[in-house]
């Protein structure tokens, strides 16, 4: 190499600016995911996206939070799917939504969902395939309600697990009145009391419970109106202010568990996300709370609301393929079972419930399996597209009956009607 080269390489070395530094590879592609925070959701996701990422490194993932209710996050969604928006690839979707969504999502039998969607459990699959056999979502994973309780309270005021909900008003009070002596704030029973879908989870679980029908039938009549639904929606309303607080009727998940959390309440309708969070409690031990069933009315049995989160991949994604790769690959049983670890929201995949990691961290899910497999679902299919429309009656008369505006028979009457109006079904005997 001559001298005059070997000056001008040392030149260019001493003098390159910044530009001339070569760049290590930028990724290819960059997605986002739009999903929820509650609890330790954030957490989960951003770590499947981290997995995601570390299998294909040309891909960059972003997690974008959402807001905790579920009637602002569909209206988020909209948004972006009215306006035919790149802007989210993947977003996670209700249990309600795949119906009313489908236009705007990607069929993911075309690429590639078949080959997984048998470690599925079966009704949530169904719950995500259209009319015309679309798979719009994979399963995510599954909720239910439940029913949380103070193990330790229980056993200090030498009372059973209720199995009703008239033995969990009774306790509920028991409870409350011996605490108040040196904790005034403490209530007996927590739950979502806010005009939003959250309620409806209630109300339905509250219906169904006594043998009230769940709205809607299958055969497209509107069953709200009797005698065992009057009697539930009486008796919640007869909570508020007396074993639940006066402001549980602007409660969502979040603040019901906060106020058990903290030692406040004891007992709480809430979903599994809770469950590990209320390990960390200052307020008392791991050993000191439980789970049970959602209680029975006077007429039926327990009834569960079924609950969940799908992940779906959108039609208007710049990289569609990656999107649907994506969303397959946040549905597969490893990151499944890394997110049950993490948030403590139960796999949709079936044989999870017999891992030995999982059943360690929640050793009740064994037996809630079934719970989950046959919660009562929301009759979002009966009423697509206008699912949104009729819960939204739902929970705004319900929610009157709880503050007082309205006795409960009145609501019903008008829930009725409003239902009837929406979908143009008759009314019908929920049995």
């Amino acid at each position: 190499m001559s001298k005059l080269l070997i000056c001008l390489l040392i030149f260019s070395v001493m003098f390159a600016v910044p530009g001339d530094v070569v760049e290590a590879d930028e990724p290819e592609v960059e997605l986002t995911v739009a999903g929820g925070a509650v609890g330790a959701e954030l957490e989960a996701t951003e770590r499947a996206a981290e997995m995601f990422m570390e299998e294909n490194p040309e891909v960059e993932v972003t997690v974008y939070d959402t807001p905790d209710s579920t009637d602002e996050r569909r209206s988020l969604y909209l948004q972006y799917f009215e306006a035919e928006s790149p802007e989210v690839d993947v977003y996670q979707v209700d249990v309600m939504w795949p119906g009313d969504m489908a236009d705007h999502l990607l069929d993911l039998y075309e690429y590639g969902a078949e080959d997984y969607v048998d470690e599925h459990i079966q009704g949530i699959v169904d719950n995500n395939t259209t009319a015309d056999g679309e798979l719009v979502a994979m399963p995510w994973f599954v909720d239910a309600g439940i029913m949380y309780y103070r193990e330790d309270l229980l056993e200090e005021y030498d009372l059973d697990v209720p199995e009703t909900w008239g033995e969990l008003e009774e306790k509920a009070r028991i409870i409350q009145e011996g605490e108040r002596e040196e904790n005034p704030d403490f209530h007996g029973y927590v739950w979502q009391g806010d005009a939003y879908e959250g309620l409806t989870c209630n109300v339905l679980e509250w219906f169904a419970s006594n043998d009230g029908g769940t709205f809607v039938s299958h055969d497209e009549e509107v069953t709200v109106l009797n005698e065992n639904n009057e009697y539930m929606l009486d008796k919640a309303a007869g909570w508020v202010g007396d074993i639940s607080p006066s402001g549980i009727t602007g409660y969502m998940e979040e603040d019901a568990r906060a106020t058990f959390q903290n030692g406040n309440a004891a007992f709480m309708r809430n979903w599994p996300y809770a469950y590990p969070m209320l390990e960390d409690s200052e307020a008392f031990g791991p050993e000191d709370f439980g789970v049970t069933e959602i209680p029975a009315g006077p007429e039926g049995e327990s009834a569960a609301t079924l609950g969940g989160w799908q992940i779906a991949a959108s039609e208007h994604s710049d990289h569609p393929e990656y999107a649907a790769e994506l969303a397959l690959f946040l549905a597969s049983e490893e990151v499944q079972k890394e997110r049950a670890l993490i948030a403590g929201d139960p796999p949709t995949v079936k044989s999870l419930y017999e891992d030995e990691e999982i059943l360690e961290a929640y050793p009740y899910w064994e037996d809630f399996y079934e719970v989950f497999v046959n919660a009562v679902p929301r009759p979002s299919t009966v009423t697509a597209p206008d699912y949104h429309a009729v819960s939204e009656a739902i929970y705004s008369e319900a929610h009157s009956v709880l503050t007082g505006d309205q006795d409960a028979l009145t609501a019903l009457e008008y829930m009725e009607i409003e239902i009837m109006d929406i979908t143009g079904f008759p009314p019908g005997d929920p049995n």
